[in-house]
Formats: C-alpha cells, sequence, structure tokens
C-alpha cells in the first residue's frame, strides 16, 4: 500500500481508507487496522472483525431467544455487551441500536432518562430495534467483507 501524503489525508486525518458512511466510524476502525503488521493481509484486524460477525450472530440469537420469553433484564444485557463490541470497531449504527436495547430492557425510553413502566411497550419497541440492529450489522458485515475482499 503507497505511503498516503498530507494531500492524501482528509480533514480528520484519514489515510484512503474506504468511506464507510455513517455506518462505520472510520477513526476508531483505522486504529484497529494500525494494529496489522502487514497491510496487505491484515490478519490481526481480520480476525478481530470476523470474530465480532460471530458474536454479533450469537447475541443476536439469544436476543430472539429472550425476546420470546420476555426477558427485558437479560435483553438489557444483551444490548450493553453488543454495544461495547460494535463501538470498539466503530460500527456506530449497530452501537447505537443497541444502547436502545440497552434502555428498552431496562424499561425506560430510547435515551435511558425516563421511566417506561409498560413492559408491553418496552417489548415492540425491543422487537423493532433488534432488528433494526440486525439491518445495521448486515449492512456493516457487507462493507466489511468488501474491505477485506472476501465476498462470499
Amino acid at each position: 500500500m503507497p505511503v498516503a501524503t498530507s494531500e492524501d489525508r482528509s480533514e480528520e486525518g484519514s489515510t484512503g481508507f474506504p468511506d464507510f458512511g455513517d455506518i462505520i466510524d472510520s477513526s476508531t476502525f483505522e486504529q484497529i487496522l494500525e494494529m496489522d503488521e502487514d497491510e496487505d493481509e491484515r490478519d490481526f484486524s481480520k480476525s478481530i472483525v470476523y470474530d465480532f460477525f460471530q458474536q454479533a450472530e450469537s447475541t443476536f440469537q439469544k436476543m430472539d431467544s429472550n425476546l420470546a420469553k420476555r426477558d427485558l433484564a437479560q435483553l438489557s444485557a444483551l444490548g450493553h455487551f453488543l454495544k461495547g463490541s460494535s463501538a470498539t470497531l466503530g460500527l456506530t449504527k449497530v452501537k447505537d441500536s443497541c444502547e436502545k436495547i440497552q434502555h428498552f430492557g431496562a424499561h425506560k425510553d430510547e435515551t435511558g432518562t425516563k421511566e417506561e413502566p409498560d413492559e408491553e411497550v418496552c417489548l415492540s419497541r425491543l422487537a423493532k430495534t433488534i432488528a433494526q440492529a440486525k439491518t445495521e450489522f448486515q449492512e456493516a458485515e457487507r462493507k466489511l467483507r468488501n474491505f477485506y475482499h472476501d465476498t462470499d
């Protein structure tokens, strides 16, 4: 990969990595990429990203199961867990949706500031937000697989 010159850098200092839009925060993701020893292979960052793919799929399955069981506390915990993992990689939209899942599971509104005592309202919001998070994850996964030249 050619060395980026100052003219190649954007205002944020980005060095020509793909524009992931608002799905993935490029500066956060670049910090992960900086840990790669080989910029052509990117084995280290790829292993972190692909481990996250498996973790997210497993967590979404657990969310579906706990939604069916109406276990709001567990859904809140799962939202918190996936929020942290997605934030580490810069998956902004997934992180934001998981934060809402965390709040709804704790009987709060999407901001986490107001109580929502109606369990049915919380469950409805959870179902909608989990579906949204899955869609956002799939979009981020496509972009990252493309970045790693893996189209399978």
